[in-house]
């Protein structure tokens, strides 16, 4: 009898819990936190990506640049000064950091949190990993534009296409400028991921990575539709 032929499980290093053992096994970059950041377009799935890590690595706070108030035509690193002085100053020193999350839908600041030093601080949104960033692990996500687009638009709405349209120009010249891109140690395709893995890319978009807008996991799932 022919031997049926099984599925060949996923790699260590497309599973988040792959990867979080990789990460704990990084040194500390800022304090006693290891700073992995994860950065790319807008609607390439950063925000998604960064639960689903954060989810295994239990205890790990997540802070993202929408936790700022930064303007559709503002410098994509207006967030980071009041990043540094809220969040890593505190965590470097080794104390607890105090952050008021911005609320975008409703124009104002949350209540005050302590985030506490943990051995991986999550870093997302556009130039997490730029080149003064305390980074120990670079991720860099993208999709291609027309679904990072749609995305954006079913998420913050219609009447804000236009907006979307001018901070993709502002964050893709932020990105060439800093070179992001190349710095980062995983590439990430935005197009296909799931709650449980992951499927890099080439550094290169031309050997292999980001080629289509209706790609699927190897699962089935459908596209993220966020971040």
């Amino acid at each position: 009898m022919p031997s049926v032929p099984q599925p060949t499980p996923p790699s260590p290093a497309t599973t988040y819990t792959g990867l979080a053992a990789r990460l704990l096994a990084l040194p500390p970059s800022c304090g006693p936190a290891r700073l992995v950041a994860v950065d790319g377009p807008s609607g390439a799935g950063k925000s998604t990506f960064a639960g689903f890590l954060a989810a295994v690595l239990v205890g790990a706070p997540v802070v993202r640049s929408d936790d700022f108030r930064v303007p559709w035509d503002a410098d994509p690193l207006t967030w980071w000064r009041p990043l540094e002085e809220a969040v890593l100053a505190p965590l470097r020193e080794g104390r607890p950091a105090r952050l008021s999350r911005y609320d975008w839908h409703r124009d104002r600041y949350g209540p005050q949190e302590e985030i506490p030093p943990a051995p991986v601080l999550l870093v997302e949104g556009v130039g997490a990993a730029w080149a003064g960033s305390p980074a120990a692990f670079r991720v860099w996500i993208d999709a291609p534009r027309e679904l990072r687009r749609a995305r954006a638009v079913a998420r913050d709405g219609a009447e804000y296409a236009g907006d979307w349209d001018l901070w993709a120009s502002h964050e893709s010249a932020f990105f060439a400028a800093d070179r992001t891109r190349e710095r980062a140690d995983l590439h990430v395709d935005g197009a296909a991921f799931t709650p449980h893995r992951f499927r890099v890319y080439p550094a290169d978009p031309s050997s292999g990575g980001l080629k289509s807008s209706a790609s699927t996991s190897a699962d089935g799932a459908p596209p993220d539709s966020s971040g």
